[in-house]
């Protein structure tokens, strides 16, 4: 749990959900939470790593349980929500962290070339190899599970006050990445989903917002941004390149935004937006 939260809210009493809360972000969001009076549900695919950061937020003075629990598992969803409710009570908090790519979405270059219309070997991805399940695989994770999530979640949430769903949205949602068609989609489906749920849910009291991370150093993200002896790798510099503030996002710089967000008192009539935290990024044209 950081030591000194970037900004101070009161959650006091609040019970906040955190899916994919094992993760690097997720992680952090858990802690932050808790650091500002929250009880947490740390939710995750690995029941160790939650049980981890539950016993990390405890030992620091908060109020955390962990819980294994698959997004896409409407069953696990259910059974973990019955669990919150029994220990911690109805959610007020939720985000939805959970989300990836996978190499069966992704293409091997950026632009089509002419070895993409010519046979090749497993190696090399293109466009026109890019498989059904890979791709499904990333807008389920990504989108259906943030879906399936509020479902589950923000029922609790109706006709009471402070009800705040927070979706985890990229750059991708504004500008697609080369290489990664489907989570750029995925992404561009979560913001939009974002506003939509605002709108669904604004008469009866529940925020739906999302913050979109730039370029920040991740367990998934470690491959593709360093080389094995830690430098930068290619597309590292072409991220960089294009980031007018030249560094990659610390996690805890997401936290500022999350519990803004999060707080009723700071943001109750906010509802709808996501907020990039990119160093600029999306504000830059290149020249």
């Amino acid at each position: 749990m950081p030591a000194t939260p970037p900004i101070t809210v009161d959650l006091s009493g609040k019970v906040a959900v955190v899916t994919g809360g094992t993760g690097v972000l997720g992680s952090e969001f858990s802690r932050a939470l808790a650091a500002n009076g929250a009880a947490v549900a740390v939710i995750g695919r690995n029941q160790a790593k939650a049980d981890a950061i539950a016993k990390d937020i405890a030992n620091a003075g908060g109020s955390a349980i962990a819980i294994k629990c698959d997004v896409l598992d409407k069953e696990a969803l259910r059974s973990a929500h019955e669990r919150i409710r029994s220990e911690l009570g109805p959610c007020d908090i939720l985000v939805n962290g959970a989300g990836g790519n996978h190499p069966k979405g992704t293409t091997s270059g950026e632009y089509l070339t002419d070895m993409d219309l010519q046979p090749h070997g497993p190696e090399h991805v293109s466009f026109f190899d890019l498989e059904a399940d890979g791709i499904r695989h990333v807008l389920d994770l990504n989108f259906l599970g943030a879906l399936l999530t509020t479902q589950e979640f923000a029922k609790d949430m109706v006709d009471r006050p402070g009800g705040s769903v927070l979706n985890i949205s990229s750059m991708n949602a504004f500008t697609p990445l080369t290489k990664i068609p489907a989570y750029s989609a995925a992404k561009a489906a979560v913001t939009n989903l974002t506003q939509w749920l605002a709108v669904h849910f604004a008469p009866v009291g529940v925020r739906v917002n999302a913050i979109a991370p730039g370029f920040f150093a991740t367990e998934q993200n470690q491959k593709l941004l360093f080389e094995d002896d830690g430098e930068l790798t290619a597309r590292s510099r072409k991220i960089l390149s294009a980031t007018p503030m030249r560094r990659f996002g610390e996690p805890s710089e997401l936290l500022g935004a999350l519990l803004f967000l999060a707080s009723d008192n700071a943001a109750g009539f906010v509802s709808g937006v996501t907020v990039p935290v990119d160093g600029a990024f999306s504000a830059y044209s290149g020249v």
